[in-house]
């Protein structure tokens, strides 16, 4: 089988590598890749969100399975393209319709959404420019903190947590008015703030059927013991302490089959990942997010304690046979460690030569950010640049082996957090 992933970053490296190990795949494309899916496919110069250029590759390289990475090709509707030409029309894609990806492309949507399925999330109301000020009105006596979420995609920034009421206002209208997110905050959901332990859960369709995947913990905050400001996510663990059969068992019930039901009752056929990012409130499970695709880092602690063929359960995916694939998890604990460019998640350079993956043993090491100057040398080209995956019986080795290969790999600015996994270490303890 040929395959093509769109996307440049750890999770699409994280799939390339999985994907590599089936005796199914016979070439593998990533368009347009980095340094580390060029050891092991054939990166394409293109951008995921060119659809034009994207069907010639597939045409050209007799592409069967096309898995889209990030979330903007699939809010820009890259499986309705597909689905519109009729040379296109019989290639097999994971990931959801226009339709189906509004789950992420528009919290409003999203919100709406999980109220009309009793899907339990926080209450919230939308606003816009035009009703700006009933939702200052509205803020003024909104209990504390105050979460306000830009409508649309922001590239993992459009969220805001107020601890004052000017301060939540402020940023109201910094979004509706001066344009903060651009377009992405035409509208913005005001919301219940939750407290309790976050989680992601991921859920595997085929538009019928589903398989859930290993849960994870990421770490989005820059700073140790999250502080500072929200990253794309600064590390991950798998599995998580806090959620144990039961509280999986409520998540199913509760969450994953309501979803389900909503998008067939919607008349969407959804075929693809569902990452849902939940509280755990006191053992129950509320819906803090859609998210269309798989997380990144959490992938690259999800991926490798999926023992079966991942091929295979993608392929099956793309069938509708989904039901027939068993499914098998390691047990073991995988934890992850990004590695960021000085200045993440503000400005920061580029092109700084990478060394010292020769040092790195006993751990799976995916590129984010990276690419290769004019001396063939691996550079960073990102925020998040590489991501150290390491696994063990227990989650204390694990946390070793991750962050013994965070220190082993230099550039210059290299900065990454030396706590991750060990909120969940005190945890068990």
């Amino acid at each position: 089988m040929n395959i093509l992933i769109l996307g440049s970053g750890g999770r699409e490296h994280a799939f390339a590598w999985k994907i590599a190990q089936s005796p199914l795949c016979d070439n593998l494309f990533v368009a347009p890749g980095n340094a580390g899916t060029a050891e092991i496919a054939t990166n394409l110069p293109i951008s995921y969100n060119d659809f034009d250029a994207v069907a010639t590759a597939v045409i050209e390289n007799s592409i069967e399975l096309v898995i889209v990475g990030p979330e903007e090709p699939l809010v820009n509707g890259v499986v309705d393209y597909f689905e519109s030409r009729p040379d296109l029309s019989k290639i097999k894609i994971i990931g959801p319709n226009k339709a189906g990806a509004e789950l992420e492309g528009s919290k409003d949507f999203s919100k709406q959404f999980m109220q009309k399925y009793g899907i339990p999330t926080a209450s919230s109301r939308t606003f816009t420019a035009e009703t700006l000020e009933s939702g200052l009105e509205y803020l003024e006596t909104h209990p504390l903190p105050i979460v306000l979420k830009a409508d649309g995609l922001a590239a993992g920034k459009g969220v805001i947590i107020a601890e004052k009421h000017k301060e939540a206002q402020e940023a109201f209208t910094e979004m509706l008015v001066d344009g903060k997110f651009g377009s992405a905050g035409n509208k913005v959901v005001i919301e219940q703030f939750l407290k309790g332990i976050e989680l992601s859960v991921f859920v595997l369709c085929d538009g019928e059927n589903y398989k859930i995947l290993p849960e994870a913990k990421d770490y989005k905050r820059i700073g140790e013991n999250d502080t500072g400001l929200n990253t794309g996510g600064m590390g991950a663990v798998s599995p998580v302490a806090f959620a144990d059969a039961n509280f999986l068992r409520k998540v199913e019930e509760k969450v994953v089959k309501p979803t389900l039901h909503g998008l067939k009752s919607e008349g969407i056929k959804y075929v693809g990942f569902i990452f849902i990012g939940l509280m755990n409130i006191k053992g129950e499970p509320y819906v803090i997010e859609y998210n269309v695709r798989m997380g990144d880092p959490e992938t690259e602690v999800v991926l490798p304690r999926i023992q079966s063929d991942f091929l295979i359960l993608l392929a099956a995916t793309a069938k509708g046979t989904l039901q027939d694939i068993e499914m098998k998890i390691s047990p073991q604990v995988a934890v992850t460690t990004v590695l960021v460019s000085g200045g993440y998640p503000g400005d920061y350079e580029k092109g700084k030569v990478i060394s010292g993956k020769e040092k790195v043993e006993d751990v799976f090491l995916f590129h984010a950010g990276t690419t290769f100057n004019a001396n063939t040398e691996v550079v960073t080209n990102g925020g998040r640049v590489m991501v150290l995956t390491g696994v063990a019986n227990s989650l204390e080795n694990a946390v070793h082996k991750s962050q013994r290969a965070a220190q082993a790999i230099q550039f210059e600015g290299k900065y990454f957090r030396h706590d991750i996994g060990m909120d969940l270490i005190r945890y068990n303890s």
